[in-house]
């Protein structure tokens, strides 16, 4: 059965403004501007005939899609949809070693070692074993033809990856934003990209 999947990331979080990491364990809320953001995408696709809302466990996530869950379209949390676990980085502000520590790891990942992961925390390839409880869930044979997912940068740049059958290790190659989009078609076998990192509603 074809189907639209409508996949964006969560509206900004104080974090967000200050540069602070998060990941699956900072469990932050959106700030003005996060809520700003998520309404100009209620706004903008609130006339979108949406059968289910997937969102993370984390409660940027269910904020950033709250107005269409209150229309009461039917709403599933998944684990595997939630942020990479930074391990020991999280709540940390941007500093010199920080910023080189990220530059290293990230590195690692383009180079292929997808097992690297800070202390504590997850790499991408326990971050895809997760998601692919999500991919399942979102191929199987039922009515829901409009998927609305709302999740985060990093999780969802990997995302992505499964999705278009592209190794992790070209992850970097979906760019973000608070709000983004990614508008996606599925047509009973592959997934196609129909919009790309798109922001128009926050025009």
């Amino acid at each position: 059965m074809r189907k639209v999947i409508y996949i964006i990331r969560h509206g900004e979080t104080d974090l967000n403004k200050l540069g602070i990491v998060q990941g699956r364990g900072m469990d932050t809320e959106l700030n003005e501007k996060g809520r700003a953001q998520a309404e100009a995408f209620y706004q903008a696709y609130k006339n979108v005939a949406f059968d289910k809302i997937y969102t993370s466990t984390l409660k940027r996530t269910h904020q950033t899609v709250q107005k269409f869950i209150d229309n009461h379209i039917p709403w599933v949390q998944f684990a595997g949809l939630d942020e990479l676990g930074w391990g020991i980085h999280e709540g940390q502000q941007s500093t010199e070693k920080l910023r080189s520590d990220f530059h290293e790891i990230t590195e690692h990942w383009k180079a292929g070692n997808l097992h690297h992961k800070f202390e504590r925390g997850e790499s991408p390839l326990e971050v895809k074993e997760r998601q692919l409880i999500v991919l399942e869930k979102l191929i199987e044979q039922n009515e829901d033809e409009n998927i609305l997912i709302c999740m985060h940068g990093r999780a969802m740049r990997l995302f992505l990856c499964l999705l278009m059958n592209k190794p992790l290790t070209e992850m970097d190659n979906f760019p973000h934003t608070n709000t983004t989009l990614y508008k996606i078609g599925f047509d009973g076998k592959d997934f196609h990209i129909l919009e790309f990192n798109n922001t128009k509603h926050l025009d």
